[in-house]
């Protein structure tokens, strides 16, 4: 036993040294394995991370929200609508929601204005986001005028400003009162934007949302779940896109696990033969090899994991972020909360250590079988 821990102590101490004798080129691969690392680690980190944000958020929202369609495209529904839809079996509660967007030729972006459920703005106040106040410079106690439906302007007193931490969906967000809503979008009164409804069992959701299309069919039932997986399906996009645009780091990394599977230096050539003349078996310079490999690609791992991490969480994925956060005028400034799951960090390391893990035992094996006096020869 005691041999064999020596022996092992013997391997890992050439490792090291034969790392330093190589210490430039080394360092060059530690920087291009690093990268690639750190690129794919923060492209997975924030669309996993902006997944969990949109999930959490979207707990609060209607169990199922009921829109009108008119020509494919989205209309005011009426009250009566409710009414039929309070009847079905299962359905605990309807309530008319009241939204809409207006687009702002000063800064040239959208807003939502929204009528809250509870605690509305007093007639003639707004509530506003972050973004909105950051980018027009108006803060609480201000007067904010817009251009209302009929071409007058209606003027605001912005009343408060939404906590930076709902930033994510409140950046672009108006709160206001229902009259003052109506009034500025000529809204007749009896009509809503679309219709939250609960149930009284979650289960029952999809046979409910098929009950209200057969009863109303033109209009289009929207379950939360299905809002998720939008979600998802969108921030797995861009998480793509961003991996697209990195995609010349991915080629570099690829070009190198290349060359190390097609063949290894002269000089390491020679390194393995004076092992073998030595005594070292076929096992132990495989072995060596190994530790190598691990050296680089385990640093390399750690390396770009821990500056994806700082990336993303910390400094809010800045190489990339509008990117990742799709095209706006408002951009939401925001942090994410830590999200990084084992699966991720699994996946990367299956992605990037074990195929150069691999690739650097594959030509030190090769040059192993071979008789050392015709290795050093070559």
């Amino acid at each position: 036993m005691a041999r064999w821990i020596e022996k092992q102590r013997n391997i890992i101490d050439f490792t090291l040294s034969a790392l330093l004798r190589r210490k430039g080129k080394n360092i060059s691969l530690l920087v291009v394995y690093t990268i690639v690392v750190f690129t794919l680690a923060s492209a997975i980190f924030f669309t996993h991370a902006m997944k969990e944000e949109a999930s959490l958020i979207l707990r609060g929202t209607p169990e199922m929200v009921v829109q009108r369609l008119m020509a494919g495209r989205h209309e005011l529904i009426p009250p009566a609508y409710g009414r039929v839809i309070s009847g079905i079996r299962g359905v605990t509660a309807v309530e008319g929601r009241l939204w809409g967007y207006y687009y702002d030729p000063v800064v040239g972006a959208n807003y939502t204005l929204m009528v809250p459920r509870q605690a509305p703005p007093p007639e003639g106040s707004i509530v506003i986001g972050k973004g909105l106040s950051r980018q027009r410079q108006v803060y609480e106690g201000d007067m904010l005028s817009f251009r209302a439906h009929d071409g007058r302007p209606r003027s605001f007193v912005v009343q408060g400003i939404l906590s930076p931490e709902s930033e994510l969906v409140s950046a672009d967000l108006i709160l206001i009162s229902e009259k003052g809503f109506r009034d500025f979008f000529g809204l007749p009164r009896p009509y809503v934007t679309d219709l939250a409804v609960s149930v009284k069992n979650p289960q029952e959701l999809v046979t409910i949302a098929r009950k209200i299309s057969e009863i109303l069919p033109e209009t289009r039932p929207i379950i939360r779940d299905e809002m998720t997986r939008t979600y998802d399906a969108v921030f797995d996009w861009r998480g793509g896109m961003v991996v697209v645009l990195f995609m010349t780091s991915l080629l570099a990394f690829a070009i190198l696990a290349w060359d190390k599977a097609s063949g290894i230096s002269a000089e390491e050539r020679r390194e393995i033969g004076i092992l073998k003349a030595i005594g070292w078996e076929t096992s132990d310079v495989i072995l060596m090899k190994v530790w190598e490999g691990l050296v680089v690609s385990l640093l390399s791992f750690l390396l770009g994991i821990v500056f994806a991490y700082f990336h993303v969480f910390s400094g809010s994925a800045f190489l990339f972020a509008q990117a990742l956060k799709g095209w706006s005028t408002l951009y939401p400034v925001f942090r994410l909360a830590p999200f990084v799951g084992l699966a991720q960090v699994a996946l990367l390391f299956f992605l990037t250590v074990v195929p150069y893990t691999v690739a650097t035992m594959l030509p030190s094996w090769k040059s192993a079988v071979v008789d050392p006096d015709a290795v050093m020869r070559a």
